[in-house]
């Protein structure tokens, strides 16, 4: 019933128990449940997600063309590690040797716009292949949508430099060029078969806004609500995602449509559940480092506050927030899987 109880929480129905999703890094976890390695049988993974029981699997699409084939990019600013504690991603130098060559960049110019039809055709094609294979909702959406194409195309140095030099020039008319594209994309998504689209943004670093927010509010949420009337108008639920620390701005996100939230245990959870917990999805809570450096009686805690603060909300689905990563020893990975599927149940 994974895929059912994913689509009734995003529809804000409640459930027998708990939605659940996870991003999962740890491939042992996968390797001890499943008894495969995921490395060389590519069904692990996906039977994993049937065995510890998810509903909704994140994913984003930024659709066929890759940006580094036709314009300039820099890199997104963060590792991705193995379980050797390699990052396997090759960092990019940055190509923008001045704040000036930031302030005159253009997206559209750089990276085109793709044939609207072959983009409908491209993301309802890759949604058919996709879904019918699991058991879980998948959802469509973008991952660099504003700030995190900005920070893929320029970097967080230039990226600063530039938004500190010239704020107006940066927020109306880079950013402007980066909703152009994007409003192109998900005008094509909205055309789709999808249920739901993830809109990924890192506006945000853990501490909160990185520029003043009223930056945000005149160039960011605005383009937000303009980016996402296509995808409500063809029935889609529209889920807002950044890493960082945003729930400063959860009036504002709400306020431009957002059907609900994937988010960081940084963000304050019991006041985002006062808030939204009955109107909105809520996606996450938990928090890694626990699982990572705390005993199993730390585990069963913050399994429970977390619970015990969503179980009550019908669009509410358990995750770890901050993701899985690869150093979660495996004896408290189990319990946390057993301590999920045993208290997320609902009477």
């Amino acid at each position: 019933m994974s895929y059912e109880i994913g689509k009734a929480a995003f529809n804000l129905q409640m459930t027998e128990r708990v939605a659940h999703t996870e991003y999962n890094d740890n491939l042992e976890i996968v390797r001890h449940i499943t008894g495969k390695d995921p490395k060389t049988k590519p069904g692990a993974t996906n039977e994993f997600y049937d065995k510890v029981g998810l509903d909704y699997i994140w994913i984003t699409n930024d659709g066929p063309v890759n940006w580094a084939e036709t314009g300039r990019v820099t890199d997104m600013g963060h590792a991705e590690w193995m379980e050797n504690g390699s990052d396997f991603r090759e960092t990019k130098p940055c190509p923008f040797g001045s704040s000036e060559d930031v302030l005159t960049f253009n997206a559209v110019d750089d990276y085109g716009l793709p044939d609207f039809n072959g983009l409908v055709d491209y993301y309802e094609a890759w949604y058919q292949r996709i879904q019918p294979g699991l058991r879980q909702v998948i959802s469509g959406g973008r991952y660099k949508t504003l700030v995190s194409a900005a920070i893929e195309s320029f970097g967080w140095d230039m990226l600063l430099q530039a938004a500190g030099d010239d704020q107006e020039t940066f927020g109306d008319k880079v950013l402007g060029s980066f909703f152009e594209l994007s409003l192109h994309h998900t005008k094509a998504w909205a055309k789709t078969s999808i249920e739901v689209y993830m809109n990924h943004d890192d506006m945000v670093w853990t501490e909160g806004p990185f520029i003043s927010p009223a930056f945000y509010r005149k160039y960011v949420f605005p383009r937000y609500k303009e980016l996402w009337k296509p995808l409500k108008g063809a029935g889609k639920k529209v889920i807002f995602c950044s890493d960082g620390t945003f729930d400063m701005f959860l009036d504002d996100l709400v306020e431009a449509g957002a059907d609900g939230f994937c988010f960081e245990p940084t963000n304050d959870f019991e006041d985002m559940v006062s808030k939204v917990g009955k109107t909105h999805v809520l996606i996450g809570g938990c928090d890694c480092r626990t699982l990572t450096f705390g005993s199993k009686d730390d585990v069963e805690a913050e399994v429970t506050r977390v619970m015990e603060l969503g179980k009550p909300c019908p669009g509410f689905f358990f995750a770890t927030g901050n993701h899985l990563p690869a150093n979660i020893p495996i004896e408290n990975l189990t319990f946390y899987f057993e301590l999920v599927e045993e208290l997320g149940k609902r009477d």
